[in-house]
Order: structure tokens, then C-alpha cells, then sequence
């Protein structure tokens, strides 16, 4: 087997069936098989699982892991080469698995690969700016990325994000070393952690803008919270990233933010009252990110049992594992 795609599922909705088809529409002279595992849905996602060719695993809702989880569907599998995505990542197009295989054979020293993501339409104009600009950073080719400069690396905190970014909403990885070297269970960011680990033991990885998905989410305002908290304290575990040591500097940081995203939505062809709301839904989402982005953070600086309060009341992937 060439080819073996993973995806967790859980309550995957509609659109996962559209997600489905397009893989298994797929142009490609690479074999390949699916591999679902669920993690207690329910809704019609196994119903919509069992229209197709897949292997389907259950695991309790108590045993998901982001890491774990991948891990799992990944050992279930043949594959010399194996893809992740999520459910709600839908193939832009018929060569996305061709053109992502290629990228990933274009050097011996490729262990992973990632590929662009595109905004849905009706996407929020301000995630689709930031979407399609974090993309853009990464080149119109396929681009390899390896640590060329050991002391820049250890000096620059953009150039560790560049290299340690990585996203299995749509990734590719070698089965020889992912097996040597699995994700670690982790609750956030299992992706970029173990694309660090590969950069710092001397392997490389592909940016494939040829291998699309649509990939977006017009998440609630209430949700941006708990989001944000597990973001950064996500970030803090890959690169000791804090957004502000003390909460004292929020204040500024959230005023330049919010200027930043009037200023672009000043310039979109939208009425004004629309560009009101959406500069009052900045106000309150970067309020969220300053904020909550902090608390998580600071997590590693807290007691155990403030540990164990924060995530109990805001983590949303404490809720996750508990649901």
C-alpha cells in the first residue's frame, strides 16, 4: 500500500460525506486506503462512513487524544506514506493526493509534508485574510524546509514558528520515521511538536500549495475563549511562546490589534453598518485572544490545582475529552 489516509471523526456533520467523496475521487496512480477513527459520534457519521471503502475504528470518547488518536488510526494502516486530515477538510481537487506524494518523494529527507489551506466560501473576511496570509508566508512552490542555520534558529523566534509549523488538518508524513518517532499525547498541537522534534534531529518537510484543502471555520464569538487559552498554551509547550508576560500589556497590544483589523475592514466593499459590526466582533474576539491567549500562556507558571480549575472551566479540550 502507498497510501494510508487517517481521519478522527467525531460528529462530522454534512459536509463529511462530501469530504469522503472527493477522496475517493481521487486521480492518482498511488494505492491508498482510509482509516476512520471515531470517537463516539452521534449523529449519521458512521452511517456516512459505512457508504464507503473505509476501515472504521470506535474508541471511546474518554480515550481521544490528539496525538493518541492519530497514532492509533495510523498504526491500523500500510501505508508507506500516511496523510492526515480532518473531517471538516475537504480535498480542493482531484490531484490533491497525487501532487501531495510527489512533493513529499522530491528529496530523501522529507519525513512531512503540509499543504495550503483555502477559505470556504462565506468564510469571515477576517479569518480568510489571515488564512490565506499565513499560507502565502510559505511560498507558491513546493518548498522544502530544513534548519540551514543552527544559530539563527536557536536566535530567532520567526524562524522557529517557520520551521515547526505544521498542520494535520492536511499532512503527510513517512511511515519509516513516524513509526521511530509517533506523535506525542498531547492535548494541543501534537502537529507542530513533533515537526520541531524532525527539524532539530535533521530531517526536512514540504510546503505543498498543490495538494488544497478547504479548511475554515465561522466559529461563535463565545467560543474564542476557550479556542485561544488552548492555542497558547499550545504555543508555550512547542516554543515557550508567551503573547505578554505580565496582563499589564494587554491593553496596548489589544488596541494596535483592533486598529489593525479596522483599518482592513475600512477598505472591504461592505456598507457601514456592516463594517461596525465586524469591528465591534474585533473589539470582542481580540479581547478573547489577549486575554484568554495569556491564561494559557502562563498555564506552566500556575499551581496544579489553578491548573486543573482553568481547564475544567475553559479548556475546550478538556470538554472533548470529557464529552
Amino acid at each position: 500500500m502507498d497510501v494510508s489516509i487517517v481521519i478522527p471523526t467525531k460528529n462530522a456533520g454534512s459536509l463529511f460525506e462530501k469530504v469522503l467523496d472527493m477522496i475517493f475521487s481521487q486521480k492518482t496512480i498511488y494505492e491508498y486506503e482510509v482509516i476512520c477513527v471515531d470517537s463516539g459520534s452521534k449523529d449519521q457519521t458512521l452511517e456516512v462512513i459505512k457508504k464507503y471503502p473505509c476501515k472504521l475504528y470506535q474508541i471511546p470518547a474518554s480515550e481521544f487524544g490528539h496525538g493518541k488518536t492519530r497514532n492509533y488510526g495510523a498504526s491500523k494502516g500500510t501505508g508507506t506514506y500516511i496523510v492526515f486530515i480532518t473531517q471538516d477538510a475537504l480535498p480542493a481537487t482531484d490531484t490533491w493526493l497525487q501532487n501531495f506524494i510527489d512533493a513529499m518523494k522530491k528529496d530523501p529527507e522529507v519525513v512531512g509534508g503540509f499543504g495550503i489551506h483555502y477559505p470556504y466560501p462565506g468564510c469571515n473576511f477576517i479569518d480568510k485574510r489571515d488564512i490565506e496570509g499565513l499560507f502565502q508566508g510559505f511560498g507558491s512552490d513546493n518548498t522544502i524546509f530544513y534548519m540551514e542555520d543552527k544559530e539563527r534558529y536557536e536566535r530567532e523566534e520567526g524562524y522557529r514558528h517557520v520551521l515547526a509549523f505544521f498542520s494535520d488538518n492536511n499532512s503527510c508524513v513517512r511511515r519509516d520515521v513516524f513509526e521511530q518517532h509517533p506523535y506525542d499525547d498531547v492535548n494541543f498541537a501534537e502537529d507542530q511538536i513533533w515537526a520541531r522534534k524532525m527539524i532539530e534531529l535533521g530531517y526536512k518537510k514540504v510546503y505543498c500549495p498543490f495538494a488544497p484543502v478547504y479548511h475554515s471555520h465561522n466559529f461563535k464569538l463565545s467560543t474564542y475563549f476557550a479556542r485561544y487559552y488552548d492555542e497558547y498554551k499550545g504555543l508555550y509547550e512547542i516554543h515557550q511562546y508567551m503573547m505578554a508576560q505580565h496582563f499589564r500589556q494587554l491593553p496596548r497590544l489589544w488596541v494596535r490589534q483592533v486598529r489593525g483589523d479596522c483599518a482592513y475592514i475600512r477598505q472591504q466593499p461592505i456598507g457601514k453598518k456592516t463594517k461596525i459590526k465586524w469591528a465591534i466582533y474585533s473589539a470582542f474576539r481580540n479581547f478573547d485572544r489577549f486575554v484568554g491567549g495569556t491564561l494559557g500562556g502562563k498555564y506552566h507558571t500556575y499551581s496544579e490545582a489553578k491548573q486543573k480549575f482553568l481547564d475544567k472551566h475553559i479548556s475546550q479540550q478538556y470538554r472533548q475529552r470529557k464529552a
